[in-house]
């Protein structure tokens, strides 16, 4: 569930907090107020390569990652609390040995699910209001077609087929079967659908109507593929800190999958237009997801 606003009974609350933190990393948990916490978030989008990103930014001099990326703090793990949340970042001896030999110092948070849940903005805006946002996108079609074959190669679940899926889900979308104002409905019901998770405009405009603008950069999976090097200049560009060539820039995660049969492609490309094209308007730029 991560439209999550449940409060936990005390015992209950005490539980976790105890379970997943001094029993999980109990020397971090112990030591997390001496912890720093993030500066700028990665939101998005799964199936992007932000798992790469999250190797890449963690190599820059200025930076540093938490101990692992898609934290959930702020959707599933949010009943966790704060001092869990710290357990995961760097120490202030680390930040303040950094600062000393390079200026300035950073660290993150990566999680892919952040960008569809408006429980989070409201959350990470009242805790870190001058943060910095980046979001990774990748070709909605694209992304889709890599999620459902995820499930399948670690669910090992051939039940149903893509072009099923694609009927199934383009039916809930077009007659608007779930109530999109119901936040828990929108978030635990419709962004568990792969088609949905494409519709970005959707997603990122709650986050322009919350950041400034020039708090927000939107980079592509495709160009972070393609030209890996010129992407990071943009975001260490974004986060101010000088630009630095990464020695391990090899893709983590990937996966194979066989070729989308091209009447599906062509049909999603049709469905996906008016979204991209509303998406393009608010990023103020195009990518070439037409084909």
């Amino acid at each position: 569930m991560k439209y999550n606003t449940k409060s936990y009974g005390f015992l209950r609350s005490a539980y976790q907090k105890f379970r997943y933190g001094l029993c999980v990393r109990p020397s971090n948990y112990i030591t997390s107020p001496l912890r720093v916490l993030p500066d700028f978030f990665v939101i998005g989008v799964a199936r992007s390569g932000t798992t790469s990103l999250f190797h890449y930014l963690g190599q820059h001099q200025n930076i540093r990652r938490a101990s692992y990326d898609e934290l959930g703090y702020f959707d599933e793990n949010f009943h966790l609390g704060l001092n869990w949340y710290r357990s995961l970042f760097p120490t202030k001896f680390t930040k303040q040995n950094i600062q000393k030999k390079h200026k300035k110092f950073l660290t993150f948070d990566v999680t892919p699910f952040y960008i569809y849940n408006p429980l989070v903005i409201k959350r990470i805006i009242e805790k870190f209001p001058n943060s910095k946002i980046i979001a990774n996108l990748r070709n909605p079609i694209d992304r889709a077609y890599s999620n459902f074959n995820q499930g399948i190669q670690d669910n090992n679940d051939t039940k149903t087929t893509f072009e099923e899926l694609v009927v199934k889900e383009l039916d809930i979308i077009k007659n608007n079967k779930l109530d999109l104002n119901n936040m828990s409905t929108l978030v635990d019901n419709f962004y568990e659908l792969l088609l949905a998770r494409g519709l970005y405009e959707m997603q990122l405009t709650p986050w322009y109507n919350s950041f400034p603008q020039n708090k927000i950069l939107i980079t592509s999976s495709e160009e972070l593929s393609n030209n890996t090097n010129n992407v990071l200049k943009q975001i260490f560009n974004f986060l101010d800190v000088p630009d630095m060539k990464i020695k391990d820039t090899s893709r983590k995660n990937k996966r194979q999958y066989p070729t989308m049969k091209n009447e599906t492609r062509q049909s999603l490309i049709e469905f996906y237009k008016p979204y991209n094209e509303k998406l393009y308007a608010l990023v103020n730029r195009k990518f070439d997801w037409d084909r």
